[in-house]
């Protein structure tokens, strides 16, 4: 049962609301397939996820976002705004804060929050990137749905002549496309997956995911046996130093992998890998510089 503050808050929204009727517009459906009632022109925007954020202050006129959750750091400009918390989600706080929309991405607002804010009125839009392209079709789908769709344009397609500029000169023919596994998680010892961005992002930067099998879970757990069995040429996630101290004093077997044999073992920026937004190029760049060291 909805306690009386917060049954207020949603009152007052809803009639503050309807002082600036939105144009609806026709059903839509987002990237998990579930349908969408979005206003035609919202003028009130948020975003449950920092890569989101990120999304939107590159499409979106940024006045017209108004809130940004406690993991934003990028850009400059979106600390400015007031926080929401996100875990858990301030419910109250948000429906104050009278959304036009909602938008976040698969894996990070439950569908519970999902359906808990469409039934006080409020459309919430999910994306999901399993591709490099798909961060690029996902901005112009928000120009799209904000209005903004030349401003989009004009940015993805500036992202996809990076892409296309990095990956223009192959590798020579007798080159071995390095195995590169990146850890997230030393205890137990979680990595990036098959099935997560990073795998394309790897794969354009010149090399593959070392983790080739598909596990349930995008981040799996993987035993020091599989690692091994893995020896990846290269391992992100620290550098040489500290995780030799820390990674391979705990799992010393793993000293045997190429990668430590090899000293390539390097550290990455964690926003770049983590946050599949306007940056993902950037993730390619650094990943390719770290490959080709």
């Amino acid at each position: 049962m909805l306690r009386f503050p917060f049954l207020l808050l949603l009152l007052l929204a809803v009639g503050c609301q309807s002082e600036h009727p939105q144009t609806p517009a026709a059903p839509l459906r987002d990237d998990l397939g579930r349908t969408v009632n979005l206003p035609a022109q919202p003028r009130r925007i948020l975003a449950l996820a920092p890569s989101m954020t990120e999304m939107l202050f590159a499409v979106a006129d940024t006045s017209t976002i108004i809130a940004r959750v406690p993991q934003d750091n990028y850009p400059v400009g979106a600390l400015r705004k007031p926080v929401v918390n996100n875990y858990p989600l301030d419910l109250e706080k948000l429906v104050a804060l009278r959304p036009d929309v909602v938008f976040t991405i698969e894996g990070i607002t439950s569908p519970d929050d999902a359906q808990r804010l469409q039934e006080l009125g409020i459309p919430v839009y999910f994306q999901r990137y399993q591709k490099v392209e798909d961060v690029f079709r996902g901005l112009d789908d928000l120009g799209r749905l904000l209005g903004r769709a030349s401003q989009a344009k004009k940015l993805t397609d500036s992202l996809r002549r990076e892409v296309r500029q990095l990956t223009k000169s192959p590798s020579p023919q007798d080159s071995k496309t390095p195995n590169v596994l990146a850890i997230t998680w030393q205890d137990p010892i979680y990595c990036y997956g098959q099935n997560t961005l990073f795998t394309d992002q790897i794969r354009l930067a010149g090399g593959q995911n070392a983790v080739q099998e598909t596990f349930a879970q995008p981040f799996p757990a993987l035993t020091r046996e599989y690692i091994l069995k893995l020896n990846p040429d290269v391992l992100l996630g620290g550098s040489f130093g500290k995780l030799d101290s820390t990674f391979f004093k705990n799992y010393p077997e793993l000293r045997r992998i190429r990668a430590y044999q090899t000293r390539r073992v390097y550290p990455i920026t964690g926003d770049l890998m983590e946050r599949p937004g306007p940056r993902v190029v950037e993730a390619v760049r650094e990943l390719q510089k770290l490959i080709k060291n």
